[in-house]
């Protein structure tokens, strides 16, 4: 219907005024301060360039130019991603979810958590002593509370198992 946006600001006289859409410098510089603070997925610059009311060809321009550049890139992104996450505790499930609702597809994010190197079912055991001390625990009801967190921090069946027994199984 509408091909640009426009935003209102109030400008103290009691009415609006409309604002012209963003210029491609303009936009550029947005992403650049973006991209300053941390690394940002081509889909995270995306929606917050459309957000200020960018016109999605200049935003494509924009992204491509950074990309290009060196500026941006999602496998870079993707890998500092897992790499915070990880320290934070989080298991592959979660993360993978993270970076497909950064815009990352499913199949570079798979690939991203298996060269990332770390050893989830580690990962598991660690956090869970970490929360819940070295002893596993022996009542269902605490068994069943520890099995629920690490499942919320995305840890899967074999990671979660491997966390109980304190010890790395790699049979499968």
């Amino acid at each position: 219907m509408f091909t640009t946006k426009r935003t209102f600001k109030f400008d103290g006289t009691g009415e609006g005024r409309t604002q012209a859409p963003p210029t491609r410098e303009s936009l550029h510089g947005h992403a650049l301060a973006m991209l300053a603070r941390r690394e940002h997925s081509a889909g995270e610059i995306r929606k917050k360039l459309n957000d200020i009311g960018g016109d999605a060809d200049l935003i494509e321009d924009v992204i491509s130019q950074l990309q290009v550049r060196n500026l941006q890139s999602d496998v870079r992104f993707s890998e500092s991603y897992v790499r915070s996450r990880a320290e934070r505790g989080y298991g592959p499930r979660v993360i993978e979810m993270g970076l497909r609702d950064r815009g990352i597809d499913r199949e570079s994010a798979r690939l991203t958590l298996e060269s990332s190197g770390y050893d989830w079912c580690e990962q598991a055991i660690d956090l869970r002593q970490r929360r819940f001390g070295a002893d596993s625990p022996t009542a269902p009801k605490e068994r069943a509370r520890q099995l629920r967190f690490l499942q919320y921090r995305g840890f899967a069946g074999r990671e979660i198992s491997a966390a109980f027994k304190g010890e790395v199984s790699y049979d499968d």
